[in-house]
């Protein structure tokens, strides 16, 4: 709808630029404070966040090359043009090498790994539910053609050139559901993992819930950057997420045992 905020020159500022940075320090934020009451170092969830956040966006644009291979292989140039800098890239890229990253500075640095991954999962959620509304911005994934009466219509001349976005035609608003499906999740981790009766309840909820939910919103995606699998039987992002539900699910059947940080101890005694 607005890709551009203000534009001087062959200057321009992105909307979804700024929108990915606000839910980055928002969610960033919200993990600091969160480990706090878990008893953990806030300087060190933090530099795991950022290194988190820089890996996710080289495995989003590395996953979005290996989704368009035959077209960036066609056109080299592409790698390095500036609408592929500017491009988000596809999601779970970033998600799968955030979570290689993030597996190693835990075990560098012997951080409790569920609890510390259970901080991180309601800003995680309000970040990405940010995030979205940039997505919405930009034009880029977008939903399918629909005549429904809550169809988006764009017409950015810059959205069509830069993310493909189809002009003139109703779409299913595809970013404004996902961004109030994470903010929905926010709220539900949140006031989880003040109420949470095992390790590991927290992430395991949101790899489900936004799993499951990801899954169905698929079918209403048009973009086409996240390829398919088993012969256009479902979508990378599908087949991903289904990854997640399961995860989530094993961790909610594990239970690990909820170890008490000192500190709250001390607050409920």
């Amino acid at each position: 709808m607005f890709p551009q905020l203000f534009h001087i020159g062959d200057f321009f500022l992105p909307t979804y630029g700024l929108l990915v940075a606000i839910g980055v320090i928002t969610g960033l934020a919200v993990t600091a404070k969160l480990s706090r009451s878990q008893n953990l170092d806030p300087e060190k969830n933090w530099n795991l966040g950022v290194l988190a956040i820089l890996a996710a966006i080289v495995g989003a644009k590395l996953l979005l090359f290996v989704n368009d291979w035959s077209y960036y292989s066609a056109h080299p140039a592409e790698f390095f043009s500036l609408s592929t800098l500017q491009a988000g890239g596809v999601f779970f890229g970033g998600v799968i090498a955030a979570i290689i990253v993030s597996v190693w500075y835990i075990r560098a640095h012997h951080m409790p790994v569920l609890r510390t991954c259970d901080t991180f999962a309601p800003g995680l959620a309000l970040g990405h539910a940010i995030g979205r509304l940039g997505c919405f911005a930009a034009g880029c994934c977008y939903g399918k053609p629909t005549s429904h009466l809550w169809g988006v219509t764009f017409t950015s001349a810059f959205a069509h050139e830069r993310a493909g976005t189809p002009l003139g035609v109703p779409l299913e608003p595809t970013q404004l559901l996902e961004s109030a499906v994470e903010l929905a999740n926010f709220f539900i981790l949140y006031w989880l993992i003040k109420n949470k009766k095992f390790e590991g309840q927290v992430i395991g909820s949101y790899l489900f819930l936004y799993g499951f939910a990801r899954y169905f919103m698929e079918f209403l995606r048009g973009d086409p950057e996240r390829g398919s699998m088993f012969g256009g039987a479902m979508t990378g992002t599908q087949f991903i997420a289904i990854l997640m539900v399961v995860a989530g699910g094993l961790l909610w059947m594990r239970r690990a045992p909820l170890r008490i940080p000192a500190l709250a101890k001390t607050a409920r005694t």
